[in-house]
């Protein structure tokens, strides 16, 4: 049975559809990513998959169980991250597992020793009497770790667990992950809009204006585009995108696929009309994997003040 399963699932406010007819399957003990641009629709999955928000259409199950009609089960059975944080910052990191413990009715007997096995896990044992306004940004994502952990949940949902953190604090964070899902042997799902995050996952979604654009390993999607990404910067960018229909324009210059950089490049140098002031090429990455199913990068679709084209169609071009 699968820990996740979700067929046809759509959500709308209004006129917006924010989740558009998405299926997908997460097997027990994986390590499930969704990933995408702010506004693809990934948040919104989240708090279906864990009761916060009801489907438009479509159905969804955790642990075996619906959650849009056993709502109690499913919450028994998940733990949460939310992507904002909720722990009490005047209580101490034990207080507020402790609060969780009695919300989830964990016998007393049960509460220490648990409580101790989490902290450890995510480094916090020695802090347990410490008050949480006192911890740094990783410090106390840790801990909301360890608060979902607490009742021993078959399914954790992390929504973007990394976000606004530094990237030392993320690679720490990721490797308490990957240690507790050794331990307990947990299944995750995450969301994200972070390309290195995305590596981690065993699987990949990658979700795009509340549509799923490709589903698959990290691999196995990057050999799927399977060229060289060739970044060319000019002296007129419009002309050399005329010149080059293949090219896509994004915030880096112009992007080009091809089987092999090294030999197009001077070629390139060679041929174009426009003179070409900088250039790289890089071998495929989940960025190009995202820009080939949509035809942009996901920096460029998180542009400051940037509306999804999807939302921006719903409201008739207001924002």
């Amino acid at each position: 049975m699968s820990a996740i399963t979700v067929r046809g699932l759509r959500k709308s406010y209004g006129p917006v559809e924010a989740v558009r007819g998405v299926d997908f399957d997460v097997a027990p003990g994986e390590t499930f990513g969704f990933l995408g641009p702010n506004g693809a629709g990934k948040s919104t999955t989240i708090k279906i998959l864990c009761t916060l928000a009801r489907a438009t259409g479509g159905t969804a199950e955790v642990a075996g169980f619906d959650v849009a009609t056993q709502r109690d089960e499913v919450r028994r059975r998940i733990g949460l991250v939310f992507q904002d944080p909720t722990l009490d910052t005047y209580l101490t990191a034990e207080q507020n597992l402790r609060f969780h413990a009695e919300l989830y009715g964990m016998p007393r007997d049960l509460v220490r020793p648990r409580m101790q096995q989490v902290l450890e896990m995510v480094g916090l044992w020695e802090r347990r009497e410490s008050k949480v306004l006192t911890f740094s940004g990783g410090m106390k994502r840790r801990l909301e770790i360890a608060r979902g952990l607490m009742h021993s949940p078959r399914v954790l949902l992390l929504d973007e667990p990394t976000v606004g953190l530094d990237p030392q604090t993320r690679a720490s964070i990721w490797e308490y992950i990957h240690h507790l899902r050794e331990q307990e042997e947990i299944t995750i799902f995450l969301t994200t809009h972070y390309m290195d995050e995305a590596e981690h996952c065993q699987r990949i979604a990658i979700m795009d204006e509340g549509k799923l654009v490709a589903l698959d390993t990290p691999g196995a999607l990057k050999a799927a585009v399977g060229k060289d990404r060739v970044t060319i910067r000019t002296t007129d960018d419009a002309r050399a995108r005329q010149l080059l229909p293949d090219a896509v324009t994004t915030s880096e210059g112009l992007v080009l696929s091809v089987a092999d950089g090294a030999s197009f490049v001077p070629e390139l140098f060679a041929t174009l009309e426009v003179p070409i002031t900088g250039v790289s090429i890089s071998r495929p990455t989940l960025d190009d994997v995202f820009l080939a199913y949509t035809g942009r990068t996901i920096r460029d679709s998180e542009q400051a003040g940037a509306v999804p084209a999807f939302i921006a169609a719903a409201m008739g071009g207001r924002r």
